[in-house]
C-alpha cells in the first residue's frame, strides 16, 4: 500500500512537473527543497536545497539508442534526501537502473522496460556516491552502469 501511495504522489510530482515547464538542458536532475511527508512521496522541479530542510531529486537516465549495452549518462548528481529515477530506455531489449551503495547492497531499482520509460524512488540517500547499473545479466558487465553522487 506504501509504495502505491508513493507511486501516486511521484505521478502527480510529475504531471506538475509538465505544467510547471522546463529547466536547463545540461541539468542531469530536477532538484527542490521540501520536507517531511512531501519529500518521501516524489520529486519536483525547482529551486535548489537548503537550509537543512530534506530534499527530494528526480534524477533522469537513459540508455543509449540503438543496440548499446550502455547509458547516455556516465555520472549524475542528486541532492541528499529522496532520490527518485526517472528511466527512458529507446530500445527493444529491456533494461533497468539498479541503484547500490558502497558496500554492494542494492537500495532499490526501476522496472524492466523496452521501448519506454519508467520510475521508481530509490529511498533516502546520504552524501556519496553510488553506483547505478542495469541488472540484466551481461549488461553490467558489458559497461552499462555510472555513478550517483548525492551532494
Amino acid at each position: 500500500m506504501k509504495k502505491v501511495a508513493a507511486l501516486l504522489a511521484l505521478a502527480l510530482a510529475s504531471v506538475a512537473l509538465a505544467a510547471c515547464g522546463g529547466g536547463s538542458s545540461e541539468s542531469t536532475s530536477t532538484e527542490t527543497s521540501t520536507g517531511g511527508e512531501a519529500a518521501a512521496g516524489g520529486a519536483a522541479a525547482g529551486a535548489e536545497g537548503g537550509g537543512g530542510a530534506e530534499g527530494s531529486s528526480l534524477v533522469k537516465i537513459e540508455a543509449v539508442e540503438g543496440s548499446g549495452l550502455e547509458y547516455a549518462e556516465k555520472e549524475v548528481t542528486a541532492k541528499p534526501g529522496v532520490v527518485a529515477i526517472e528511466f527512458t530506455n529507446p530500445q527493444s531489449l529491456s533494461h533497468d537502473v539498479s541503484v547500490e551503495d558502497s558496500s554492494g547492497k542494492t537500495l532499490g531499482k526501476t522496472e524492466l522496460v523496452a521501448e519506454g520509460s519508467t520510475e521508481a524512488t530509490i529511498g533516502k540517500l546520504e552524501p556519496g556516491t553510488y553506483t547505478f547499473y542495469c541488472s540484466v545479466p551481461g549488461h553490467r558487465e558489458a559497461g552499462m552502469e555510472g555513478k550517483l553522487i548525492v551532494k
